[in-house]
């Protein structure tokens, strides 16, 4: 049985629809959908909380914040650091939307907030990497999204997995070790259409509008993006 330790940069109250107990368990029904069972350790990490061993043996999950990973907020100084520790460990890293975007920080990328808009909804990338192909034979990933911020540079090491017109750098990954991707693998339909229509009076109602209209007609692809990660890391 793997372990998988989800280090919560967010806990996002006032933002979960009551069918959804709390966030982790997304990931907990993502991975039980598509036959996981594993040992789940969970870490406050917006707390300041960090696994204070790695085990190469483990899986160490970064998901979704409401911060920016270019922040410098302490909690966020202290993961970018852990990560850095992590991976020269020989640490397995996923990374979603902010786990995306710190652990390219971490490791030498560049984040910013994207001056072209909110990408929310479903939206279709362009897969480019051969690994990842083996699970999107068609060549696409579709995903459900909810983000201002974008990865502008990947670290060094990085292979580029995905790519779209909205946004670069999609999915990217550093061997067999990390992999990331800026949708949200773990949402569902339901909740992409809670936060729609229940959160973000800011957001552009064209926007709004769109990305509604995407959730009833392009599947989103997080069990197939969930079987490339944890295929990639895990073999």
């Amino acid at each position: 049985m793997p372990v998988i330790n989800i280090l919560l940069c967010d806990t996002f109250p006032g933002r979960l629809p009551d069918f959804i107990p709390n966030y982790e368990s997304l990931f907990m029904d993502l991975f039980a959908s598509i036959g996981v069972q594993a040992d789940y350790r969970i870490f406050q990490t917006w707390q300041g909380e960090l696994p204070s061993t790695v085990s190469p043996d483990e899986l160490y999950l970064l998901p979704g914040s409401l911060d920016s990973a270019y922040d410098d907020k302490p909690w966020i100084v202290s993961l970018v650091h852990w990560i850095q520790q992590a991976y020269g460990s020989g640490a397995k890293l996923m990374g979603v939307c902010f786990g995306h975007q710190v652990i390219a920080r971490a490791l030498g990328g560049e984040v910013r907030k994207y001056d072209g808009g909110f990408g929310a909804g479903v939206r279709e990338s362009r897969v480019i990497d051969d690994e990842m192909k083996r699970y999107f034979p068609d060549g696409q990933m579709r995903l459900l999204y909810s983000h201002h911020d974008q990865v502008i540079s990947l670290p060094q090491e990085a292979v580029l997995c995905a790519t779209s017109d909205f946004c670069k750098n999609e999915s990217f990954r550093i061997g067999h070790q990390v992999v990331t991707f800026q949708g949200h693998p773990e949402f569902t339909v339901a909740y992409s259409r809670h936060l729609l229509t229940n959160c973000g009076d800011d957001l552009d109602e064209t926007v709004r509008a769109t990305a509604l209209a995407s959730l009833d007609s392009l599947r989103p692809q997080g069990q197939e993006a969930a079987r490339f990660a944890l295929g990639l890391l895990f073999g």
